[in-house]
């Protein structure tokens, strides 16, 4: 069981985790091909294949907003495109993906937020191949107990960035960090991790006539 943690949280910080679904698109900066950086996304890709090999998991999580506020649940993951996060804390936040959609649930506002997967760096890393071509990789680092991968992409982060970390042994996902366009991090670490599990399919369900009911009414649901 985790330890509570302080709950200086808010919807900014569940946005974070996203990399800031809301964010307009901007270009970045042109990335020069170089061997070393070709060397690099060779690197990435392979420990992304190793990655995306992982097919459903589910652990504990903890997430460091750019404030110090902290808060942390249990998640799950099912590829393609589903993950689901339970925060902890009286918010009683619940971040769900169907493999389309990403909802951010607020059941003490009786709030729903809707944005579409393809839009959050969550749809990089949860498809059936992480997917690292494009230019994505801007730096690579290997050290004798992580590695480090840096991506952008425009059309999915805009002018935000993720980091990623995994073990050098056996890829695992340790955590990663999204970097925003005013240059504050959001870091998510995860533990604790099983994989191979099986999940009922209302695990990442996502009710669309409530959330649609809820942002017909407003906030509170009034």
């Amino acid at each position: 069981m985790m330890k509570h943690l302080p709950n200086r949280f808010d919807r900014r910080g569940v946005l974070r985790l996203m990399g800031g679904a809301a964010l307009s698109v901007t270009l970045l900066g042109s990335l020069g091909i170089s061997h070393a950086v070709a060397q690099d996304a060779a690197v990435a890709q392979q420990v992304a294949d190793h990655f995306s090999r992982v097919k459903t998991m589910t652990g504990e999580f903890v997430q460091f907003g750019p404030r110090g506020e902290q808060t942390g649940g249990k998640f799950y993951l099912q590829r393609p495109g589903k993950i689901r996060f339970d925060y902890e804390g009286k918010n009683g936040y619940r971040v769900t993906a169907d493999g389309t959609s990403v909802v951010i649930d607020n059941k003490k506002l009786r709030t729903a937020d809707l944005y579409p997967l393809s839009k959050t760096p969550l749809k990089l890393l949860l498809d059936s191949r992480i997917d690292l071509s494009g230019n994505k990789v801007q730096q690579v680092k290997q050290e004798p107990d992580m590695t480090t991968i840096k991506l952008a992409d425009r059309s999915v982060f805009g002018n935000s960035t993720i980091t990623m970390m995994f073990d050098p042994t056996s890829y695992t996902l340790k955590q990663w960090t999204i970097t925003d366009a005013q240059n504050k991090d959001t870091t998510v670490m995860i533990f604790n991790t099983k994989e191979g599990v099986s999940f009922d399919p209302s695990v990442f369900a996502i009710d669309y006539n409530r959330v649609n009911q809820m942002n017909v009414k407003g906030p509170g649901g009034r």
